[in-house]
């Protein structure tokens, strides 16, 4: 047997006792669920919920197991003093508690991506190992000393000495249609932002191809590990472009074992909303302009309205008058406390009627004094005197706040005066118009003016009152027939109430505006508005962020013009306190170098110089297809996706022209090739927009009709520079008209 085969052998026998140990796990933790779930209780709360919390712990735990299956160990450590230790996805230990296999996430892990030959942190040797389902294929080393390997081993052949073998097998794997984690080839670069602190909004830029995005998931994996107590209850917030794009990279987080994260869209980051609909970026970077802070601030103010005259009021068989006047005084009452405009309309409210009850005294000639008690009862007896006060100061909701604004160009005139006539007729829209992405900070700006309505919530709590009253009597009979001793009835009711917490953290999140994340993964981080950073910063108050993204890839008018543009939306006081820093990759792991060459040339043609990228992989120069139609595309997708060695083919296509591409491929391929919805990248052919295409990446890209998609660019150039960047294998450029500047054949 060769020195290679025994190795092979010696890590096959060390993976079949890691997969032993990892069923072992599974099937203890099977059967702790299963008794949990099955013990009777003694009925009483403190039972039920020390139940529940077993159940969440063995469920969770299985989960995690379950998700360690494929390349549960995929590196070894060779240390200096002799001692091996082998990295995987999750930690293993034996019953004695002796450490068998190494969680990548702990820092006894770090040197397995960050030592290197000048600096190996006392490895000697680092070995990636290959698998295929629990079966060992291949090993590869890096030797970082290779004088201290061969005192050990007797000798070591300088064939062995290799490395990137993994790397690049990897990244020529076919696509899949969704990300896959790259616990096994994080590179030092990515590694050490994996590993960066909590504390602080961290923007991660690089160019296409760099690994942002998987970057940013394996930090979030990597800080709810680290940071357990604190992230898992409050979770994890990643912001993703579009659904298309949720749906690509839904499965990274689960396989590193983590749930305790939501995943949404800008679209649906208000509860109870989900935005759909589409308008002209025009339109979009209007909307997510800093000055809609204003405009939605005048809007709420003026819906408190004072009456122009003097309005008369029937209290029973009595007629007052309210003044505007007394009106204006109680608003300024009211605003006086500087509380959100439902929570004030109390105060408003009640500081009208008492000048409503003075004229109501002066009229039947009673005591204010003496009957405060009857007046104020009558007042709020009469219907005159309900509308008049909720015309005056009617409780809102952010959803008619902005409906309003969008269909009255009387009030948005009145609301944003400094918008000239035309920015107005661009906001104007009908009601029942679908809310779009760029609605829902305004929506959310809206809600934290107008806070929750003050009369839902006393009557809320006034019920919660009653409830707790109900509980405590209950509580105090468990007590006196269980004979429980040294527990009061209010602490039995304040431990039985976290059973609540057995309702997964992200589905709690996601429903509760005011829900405070302990860490926010923001992606494709260029295209994010000023007031779309306004409402992430009120989601995770402590500024602990992840940001990615690319300004050389910026397809929106609203984009940042630098990262401290888009911090400093986020809150002037990440800036003032540098509170914030920038990491770059550098790296470009997809884009072969002579795509990536003609996407940088077709930048340069626009008038912008784009950052420095180094592309470690070759590949063949892009292709040319002159289209005598457009319906053409159809055969070339069709070879494209016949090729074996081909996982996923894109066509993508300008905005005005994708419907017609995906109908064409509709009729010209069969059913189940071609990618439709949300979920289109589970099919062997996509069509999509440049928007849907970011952050994506397809073994062949055919991209139709460059042209047109560089005239509908609000950022001409960048749009274009997106879509050659997306190919791993093959790109198509698919072209009737003419090419844009920096793209043509010969060069």
């Amino acid at each position: 047997m060769s020195r290679r085969d025994a190795q092979l052998a010696v890590e096959a026998d060390v993976v079949s006792t890691l997969y032993a140990r990892l069923d072992e796990l599974r099937e203890r933790s099977r059967r702790d669920l299963q008794r949990a779930q099955r013990e009777q209780t003694t009925g009483t709360p403190a039972s039920v919920t020390e139940q529940e919390a077993f159940v969440r712990l063995y469920a969770e735990r299985l989960a995690a197991l379950a998700a360690a299956e494929q390349r549960l160990c995929f590196g070894r450590l060779d240390l200096r003093d002799g001692r091996v230790r082998y990295v995987g996805r999750v930690g293993l230990a034996d019953d004695d508690q002796q450490l068998m296999l190494t969680d990548w996430r702990a820092p006894a892990a770090e040197a397995f991506y960050q030592a290197t030959s000048a600096d190996p942190r006392d490895v000697v040797r680092r070995r990636h190992i290959t698998t295929e389902g629990r079966t060992v294929t291949a090993l590869e080393d890096d030797i970082l000393d290779l004088e201290a390997l061969a005192e050990g081993e007797g000798g070591v052949d300088a064939a062995e000495v290799q490395g990137g073998g993994v790397l690049m097998a990897a990244l020529a794997a076919r696509r899949t249609g969704r990300m896959q984690d790259i616990v096994a080839t994080m590179q030092a670069e990515q590694d050490a932002i994996v590993r960066s602190p909590l504390s602080g909004i961290l923007v991660v830029e690089g160019g296409p191809g760099c690994g942002k995005t998987v970057v940013a998931l394996h930090r979030a994996a990597y800080l709810l590990y680290t940071h357990r107590d604190k992230l898992a209850r409050s979770g994890v917030l990643v912001v993703g472009p579009n659904r298309i794009f949720l749906h690509y990279i839904e499965q990274v987080l689960p396989a590193l074992g983590e749930t305790a994260a939501v995943l949404a869209t800008p679209g649906q980051l208000f509860p109870g909303v989900d935005a759909t609909g589409s308008e002209a970026d025009e339109v979009v970077a209007l909307k997510g302009s800093i000055r809609m802070v204003d405009v939605i601030a005048r809007a709420v103010r003026l819906r408190q309205r004072v009456p122009e005259r003097q309005v008369s009021l029937a209290v029973g068989s009595v007629r007052i008058t309210m003044t505007p006047q007394m009106v204006r005084a109680a608003q300024d009452r009211a605003r006086s406390g500087r509380r959100p405009h439902n929570v004030a309309r109390r105060a408003f409210a009640l500081s009208l009627l008492e000048s409503l009850a003075q004229a109501l005294a002066e009229e039947t000639g009673v005591d204010p004094d003496t009957h405060r008690d009857v007046l104020i009862a009558d007042l709020r007896e009469s219907p005159d005197v309900r509308r008049e006060v909720n015309l005056c100061w009617m409780p809102l909701s952010p959803e008619r706040v902005i409906a309003d604004l969008w269909a009255d160009p009387t009030a948005l005139a009145a609301a944003a005066p400094r918008l000239d006539a035309r920015a107005r007729a661009l906001l104007h829209r009908p009601r029942g118009s679908a809310w779009t992405p760029a609605d829902v900070p305004l929506l959310d700006e809206a809600a934290e003016l107008l806070g929750i309505d003050d009369e839902a919530d006393r009557r809320a709590q006034a019920q919660a009152t009653a409830e707790r009253r109900a509980e405590v009597d209950y509580a105090q009979s468990v007590l006196e027939m269980t004979g429980t001793r040294g527990v009061s009835a209010d602490q039995l009711i304040d431990r039985y109430a976290t059973a609540g917490a057995s309702v997964p953290v992200a589905e709690r999140a996601a429903g509760d505006r005011e829900w405070v994340y302990g860490h926010i993964v923001v992606d494709e981080a260029q295209d994010v508005s000023p007031m779309m950073w306004r409402l992430l910063g009120r989601r995770c108050p402590s500024l602990s962020m992840t940001v990615v993204g690319d300004l050389d890839q910026a397809g929106s008018r609203s984009a940042p013009r630098t990262w401290a543009d888009a911090v400093g939306s986020v809150s002037k006081r990440a800036l003032r306190d540098d509170r914030w820093r920038l990491e770059r990759l550098t790296v470009n792991y997809r884009t072969p170098r002579p795509f990536m060459e003609l996407a940088r040339a077709v930048l340069r043609a626009a008038g912008r110089e784009p950052e420095p990228l180094e592309s470690i992989r070759e590949g063949p120069p892009p292709r040319y297809a002159a289209l005598a139609a457009l319906g053409s595309v159809a055969e070339i997708a069709r070879d494209l996706a016949a090729d074996p060695d081909m996982g996923r083919v894109a066509l993508i296509a300008p905005q005005a022209l994708a419907p017609t591409v995906q109908a064409i491929l509709e009729e010209a391929l069969p059913e189940e090739m071609i990618g439709r919805g949300d979920r289109r990248l589970d099919a062997t052919v996509s069509v999509l927009t440049v928007t849907q295409a970011k952050g994506l990446e397809f073994d062949a890209v055919i991209v139709t009709e460059p042209g047109l998609i560089d005239a509908e660019s609000p950022q001409p150039g960048r749009d274009l520079y997106v879509a050659l960047t997306r190919a791993t294998r093959e790109l198509v450029i698919a072209y009737s008209g003419e090419l844009p500047a920096g793209m043509g054949p010969g060069g």
